[in-house]
């Protein structure tokens, strides 16, 4: 057992030397008994400003600002980060005296790294409301830039990343990471990950550079490459971004994409940039801006687009991390911005460069020649989506309007072969790509999945309605079922009309009760429909069903003005323009008709309360640049094709968590071609010439297919990781060798990466199997085979519920199962509805409480029950788990409640006393630990707080309730965590104790209490 806990110190110790003799970091120690740690040590951090020769005077006032701007607790993490950010990257002005000119203090030399000082300590205890202790702190010159957090090779890398994210919230050590720029989490076998502060686990990714590059472990590998120190200081300066509350650090491909775009800005040559959609195209244009902006005082930055959404999102994007735009209103006011020096950073639809009263488009493009615009400053000119805009008589106008301008050009999609010429012509070549195939193998964005749905033929008559019925609600358990049932003779006269987008609203509706994500309510769709007019009719179709006040109509027409821009209405009687502006004139009330209010708030809660905003209809908008992330499902029954279309499903595809494996595309007309046992997106032929075929083609997989892919995939690996329980494999065999023996913790700590594998295996196989289940014949499985997933599934759920409660853990089950509870009460029948019940996550020694021991007993799995070695073993394991777990709150107690529970353990082993005396010493030994109380505690003592103080200091009553008392008449609000106000508390206990070492050890165990 002690070599895994060797393994893990070895790691660390060899990522240590990593980083002082291949880095060249300077080691300051272990620092887990040294007091007072900080984010910013004084002393390390005036050493560094010394050798900068500035006066004494002037650091000791640099350094209090910055500690100020550090430590506000009135702001939240990310305003503290973003300010003490600013101060790091351009510095504090300070003056010695009042009437004395300013001084700019720089606390790190950014243009020069290898002049700063670059350390790192281990083992840094950081004190908190509670305290923490990151493995590894990355300083500085004495500033905390980067916290590591390493895990053994058979520990997951996730659980290091939870680990730094439980460690910035307020209970913890928050104010620790209002320096911290990166936070990595590692191991040596899943190799590195990164994010910065209050990054979600989704978006810890790992870094990707010289792949063919395999000497070393990716951990290490990786450490060199980021924390180079040039490039630690390069990614801080040119590549964090505060984007309207989220702190970013460039992925690998945006970095590598800017880091090439910067090469051809030095020559003055232009290019194309294509990433795929998803993938962050508009942080590269937000930090290239910043970038050539900084660096160029003549540069001026136009950003082009040719969808008035797109440019509304730009502006936002630049806004939201703090950078300034100007958004022309006109040609004519674009055309003014464009001949004086400011703005220098503006952003304009690609059609302001024409004008509205030229009939003859050649013959001004020919009078512009004649006649120039004179621009002011070197013109670089981003041109979003440039698969579009770069065609056509607009696009030539804006070239000669902008003759000594640098394009680069921006798209998501690839280049058709038919446009490749023109493009190429009109940008150059390629800077940098990172195609759809890439993205998603790196985990940056989903894999799509495609269903056709030819729903004329489905339901066309009431025998096909009925089988319909049946195969969309056969993975749902009975209750559910019979639930749905309840509303389906509404659904089957609506069904029964011949009115297609009837039958699709109810297929959509079935949708939102049947599938896993949808039904759940944290995820939510988009149907993009044909035309304004049957966007209007199906909104009106949804709001006679329980979508009503939960889905939207996003269309671009202009109720104020009657005017429709850019998407066809479908407008061919009277009756259906009427239509149109009933609809409208319905859903804008309350927002004085103004639709742009109405999209925008619809936007918010579809992107923040997918529950409360189910749908979006749309025609054409928000099938390009809208990012939410629970949007699931895309339904078309629109005909669409190559960008257009591949830019729409693309809507489907960003990261929201485990519960979201794939973007999801129902396509009702039947668009895309099938080529190998895959659908290709693209109809016309690509751009091949530059690229592989393979890079360059998209292709989604049939849903079935991928499904069966992925349950298959699921029963193989839990089967795999329950392969070594011993003969006949039954509970107690399975407890064994998930728990260990029971009589040494130690031995349960060991086995916890096995119980973990256990319990993530087991949500990987119910999340496959839930997203299948419905259609497993048309999956190509028998009836057999059915019966057979479908009893593997129930056992492996009653394993993970029995192993939970025999190792007596009380997970944060939300880290990777948030959706479990939901998909177990829909999709999984078990024999027994204990496991569902409503006692499924109440810990054991809870259940003890409430119902006694026997009682207890009762409501465990069967498996266990019938076993009276297991049963002891399981609720041994509980009980020792509370004494771990309580220790530090009352450590004199519960070193009593832990001599206890081994005898009662060695008078069982030994058979010195009968089961049923065994189960009433238990519950005495529970009730005592549950009360906090031993024998002879005086009447006097009551509060837990007034226990654990009691316990602690000799058993003495007197001295407890002193110290007791002078902690209730001292302690400020929000002590805990304040070191200013902890003083407060440890002076009071040292009036009384009169021993440091006495105040110290009594603090820690206050510091544990809620009451104080």
């Amino acid at each position: 057992m002690d070599e895994v806990g060797q393994r893990e110190h070895k790691t660390q110790y060899r990522i240590r030397k990593l980083f002082e003799d291949v880095l060249g970091y300077e080691y300051l120690g272990n620092w887990e008994e040294r007091p007072n740690n900080s984010n910013i040590e004084e002393s390390l951090l005036q050493t560094y400003l010394r050798k900068r020769k500035y006066k004494p005077a002037l650091i000791s006032k640099a350094i209090s600002e910055l500690k100020k701007v550090s430590v506000n607790y009135q702001l939240d993490l990310y305003t503290n980060n973003r300010n003490v950010y600013s101060k790091l990257r351009y510095g504090i002005e300070v003056k010695e005296d009042a009437g004395d000119r300013n001084e700019r203090i720089h606390f790190i030399d950014w243009e020069h790294p290898d002049k700063n000082d670059f350390y790192l300590a281990e083992e840094v205890t950081v004190q908190g409301e509670r305290d923490k202790r990151p493995d590894i702190v990355l300083y500085v010159n004495g500033i905390a830039l980067a916290v590591l957090e390493l895990k053994r090779s058979v520990k997951s890398v996730a659980d290091g990343i939870r680990q730094s994210i439980v460690n910035q919230q307020k209970e913890f050590i928050e104010p620790f990471f209002n320096t911290i720029q990166f936070v990595f989490a590692g191991n040596d076998t899943e190799g590195l990950r990164y994010g910065t502060i209050e990054t979600k686990e989704k978006y810890f990714l790992p870094w990707k550079e010289d792949e063919l590059e395999n000497k070393q472990l990716k951990l290490d590998k990786y450490l060199v490459k980021i924390c180079d120190k040039k490039r630690l200081l390069e990614v801080i300066y040119d590549f964090v971004v505060f984007d309207g509350g989220v702190k970013k650090l460039p992925r690998p491909h945006q970095y590598f994409g800017i880091k090439e775009a910067q090469r051809f800005i030095r020559r003055k040559e232009g290019g194309i940039i294509w990433h795929t959609q998803g993938s962050g195209k508009s942080i590269v244009m937000v930090l290239l801006a910043k970038w050539i902006l900084e660096n160029n005082p003549n540069a001026r930055v136009a950003i082009v687009t040719d969808r008035e959404e797109l440019d509304k999102q730009i502006k936002r994007v630049f806004q939201d991390v703090g950078e300034e735009i100007h958004r022309t209103r006109s040609g004519k006011d674009l055309l003014k911005q464009l001949g004086q020096a400011k703005p220098r950073l503006l952003c304009s639809l690609v059609h302001k460069f024409g004008r509205k009263d030229v009939e003859d488009f050649d013959e001004f493009i020919k009078d512009l020649e004649a006649n120039p615009i004179k621009t002011v400053g070197e013109i670089f000119v981003f041109v979003d989506e440039c698969h579009r805009t770069q065609s056509g008589k607009l696009h030539k106008t804006m070239k000669k309007i902008l003759t000594d301008a640098i394009f680069i050009g921006f798209t998501g999609t690839p280049l058709l072969q038919k446009d490749r010429q023109t493009t190429l012509e009109v940008f150059g070549k390629y800077i940098h790509t990172y195609k759809f195939n890439e993205a998603v193998t790196d985990g940056v964005v989903l894999d799509l999945v495609y269903e056709a749905r030819d729903i004329d033929q489905r339901i066309s008559s009431p025998e096909r309605i009925d089988a319909w019925f049946e195969s969309k609600t056969r993975g749902l358990n009975d209750f559910q079922k019979s639930s749905i049932k309840q509303k389906w003779g509404t659904m089957q006269r609506v069904l029964s009309s011949r009115n297609r987008m009837d039958r699709i609203v109810t297929d959509i509706v079935l949708d939102f009760n049947t599938k896993p994500r949808l039904n759940s309510e944290t995820g939510n769709a988009i149907l993009v429909a044909g035309s304004i007019y049957e966007a209007c009719k199906y909104f009106e179709l949804f709001q006679q069903t329980e979508f009503r006040n939960k889905c939207a109509v996003i269309t671009s027409y202009n109720q104020s003005i009657k005017n429709i821009v850019m998407e066809d209405t479908g407008e061919t009687t009277e009756t259906d323009k009427e239509l149109i502006e009933r609809v409208y004139e319905g859903i804008l009330t309350g927002y004085s008709s103004d639709n742009e209010k109405y999209v925008d708030k619809a936007k918010e809660a579809f992107i923040k309360t997918p529950a409360k905003m189910k749908l979006l209809i749309v025609v054409d908008k928000l099938l390009t640049g809208f990012d939410a992330p629970s949007c699931t499902y895309l339904y078309i029954d629109k005909n669409m094709q190559d960008h257009g279309l591949f830019q729409a499903i693309c809507r489907v595809n960003r990261l929201d968590g485990d519960s979201k494996q794939f973007g999801y595309i129902v396509d009702y007309k039947n668009l895309f071609d099938s080529v190998k046992g895959a659908i290709s997106v693209y109809t016309s032929e690509l751009e091949y010439d530059t690229f592989e075929k393979s890079d360059c083609d998209v292709l989604m997989q049939s849903r079935l297919e991928k499904g069966r892919e992925k349950l298959d995939a699921a029963l193989e690996e839990i089967a795999l990781i329950c392969e070594p329980v011993l003969p006949p494999k039954g509970i107690l065999e399975h407890i064994h060798y998930f728990c260990g023996n029971t009589e040494i913790p130690e031995e349960l700590k060991a086995t916890e990466i096995r119980r973990t594998a256990l319990y993530k295996s087991t949500v990987s196989l119910i999340r496959a199997y839930a997203n299948i289940v419905a259609d497993m014949p048309d999956a190509g499985y028998t009836p057999e085979a059915i019966d057979f997933v479908k009893g593997r599934v129930d056992h492996y759920l009653k394993l993970r519920e029995e192993i939970r409660r025999a190792s007596g853990e009380v997970l944060d089950l939300k880290a990777y199962e948030a959706d479990m509870r939901h998909l177990i009460d829909n999709y999984i029948q078990a024999d027994d509805p204990r496991i569902v019940s409503p006692f499924g996550e109440i810990p054991l020694l809870d259940l003890i409480s409430k119902f006694g021991v026997d009682g207890a007993i009762d409501r465990l799995p069967d498996d266990i029950k019938r076993n009276k070695e297991a049963v002891a073993e399981t609720i041994e394991n509980n009980v020792r788990q509370k004494i771990i777990r309580d220790h530090l709150i009352d450590p004199a107690f519960f070193n009593e409640m832990s001599k206890l529970l081994k005898e009662i353990i060695a008078q069982r082993k030994a058979d010195a006393i009968s089961y049923e005396e065994y189960l009433r010493k238990i519950a005495e030994l529970l009730g005592k630990a549950s009360r906090g109380t031993s024998e002879g505690t005086p009447e006097k003592i009551k509060t837990p707080g007034q226990k654990a103080l009691y316990n602690n200091l000799g058993k003495d009553a007197d001295l407890a309730l002193r110290v007791h008392e002078k902690i209730m008449e001292l302690k400020p609000d929000n002590w805990k965590g304040h070191d200013p106000k902890e003083l407060v508390i440890k002076g009071g206990l040292f009036a009384i104790l009169q021993d440091e070492s006495e105040v110290e050890r009594i603090f820690d165990i206050v510091k544990k209490q809620s009451e104080y």
